[in-house]
């Protein structure tokens, strides 16, 4: 059984509230860009590829049912609700990227005098829905590309890998980035077993891949965050690999909080660490991390776990939702779907497959 953290038929979209799991697993309708918004702020979806999709998607779903007296009038709705669906979360930077692709094509739609409104409708929904089959299609080629660096590098047969927050099928379209590094290495029958980190304050970890693992059988381990370095230190650890919310022309990678202690901990056990994040990801206009804005959240994250309080009222906390892990630190190498690059080389890889 994959898991669904998004269902979408024409004019139809749900997502999985990942703020229930795992103790309640509901869909909730997404009936207008108002609504993406909420899901992906409040972090009923989250995940940089599915944050996108949701976002994109809301939009759609608002188009089928909302009428416009001209081509203007449906290209300016666009253009706005897409401005307003990247303030949701700031870090991530696939739905900017989703938007400024829409964006350019919604405005070209301007340029054509003779298409009607309903035509150029179409146009941008087709544009819309066809990113969730790319994602999905992307994202196994991340996993097949990844599973085949590490076998190459690691020299083992059957190879233990340490993941962290949760970046398979609930955080993208179908699949996963770093997570769908560890299926592709199950499906090939060269994954010994998947260790992940609870991934405080949110849990992602013990929340969410929990679930997706437990549920597709994939052999793991939950373990807390402050074991990391245990864990690598007793030789358990093959390889490492994260997901990505901002990657820097010059391979800093911004992602969940934790991530840059990992990076550390593997340079000093030498254990290649890797990044697995589609080409979306990537922000070449970004020199590197020191650029990227790192989203701060409430401090009741922190201070309290599903409505208990944990710590007294009054304390103070500080909250980012995301560090940066510099590119000298990412020493197994960033896996896109495109092929598994160094750091230094990922800009002109990039730039030169288009």
């Amino acid at each position: 059984m994959t898991l669904k953290a998004i269902r979408y038929s024409q004019g139809r979209l749900e997502v999985l509230d990942q703020l229930l799991l795992p103790a309640k697993t509901e869909y909730v309708p997404i009936d207008t860009v108002q609504d993406g918004w909420n899901a992906i702020k409040s972090m009923q979806v989250r995940g940089a590829p599915a944050i996108a999709i949701v976002g994109c998607l809301s939009l759609a779903v608002e188009l089928y049912r909302k009428q416009f007296a001209s081509v203007r009038n449906l290209v300016e709705f666009c253009v706005n609700s897409l401005d307003f669906l990247v303030t949701a979360r700031p870090t991530a930077v696939n739905i900017r990227t989703a938007a400024d692709q829409l964006r350019g094509i919604s405005t070209s739609l301007l340029e054509q005098n003779e298409i009607s409104v309903d035509s150029a409708k179409a146009r941008i929904i087709k544009e819309i829905e066809s990113m969730l089959m790319k994602d999905v299609a992307d994202n196994t080629a991340i996993g097949d590309y990844g599973a085949a660096d590490m076998m190459q590098k690691c020299h083992k047969n059957r190879l233990n890998i340490l993941t962290h927050c949760n970046t398979g099928s609930l955080a993208t379209a179908g699949y996963g980035t770093a997570l769908g590094v560890v299926r592709s290495l199950q499906k090939q029958g060269n994954l010994e077993h998947c260790f992940f980190n609870e991934t405080r304050p949110y849990c992602q970890g013990s929340r969410l891949t929990a679930y997706e693992v437990v549920t597709e059988k994939i052999p793991s381990t939950l373990i807390c965050d402050s074991a990391a370095a245990s864990l690598m230190a007793s030789g358990k650890v093959d390889a490492i690999c994260t997901g990505a919310d901002r990657v820097a022309a010059n391979g800093d990678t911004a992602n969940k909080i934790g991530t840059y202690m990992l990076a550390v901990l593997a340079k000093h056990h030498n254990i290649p660490f890797y990044i697995a994040a589609p080409a979306t990801t990537c922000d070449m206009a970004i020199a590197s991390g020191k650029d990227i804005v790192i989203e701060e959240r409430d401090a009741d994250e922190i201070t309290m776990i599903q409505g208990h309080r944990i710590s007294p009222l009054g304390t103070n906390c500080w909250n980012p939702a995301f560090d940066v892990t510099p590119a000298e630190l990412i020493t197994g190498g960033i896996i896109t779907e495109r092929g598994v690059f160094k750091p230094a080389e990922l800009k002109a890889a990039l730039a030169q497959q288009g």
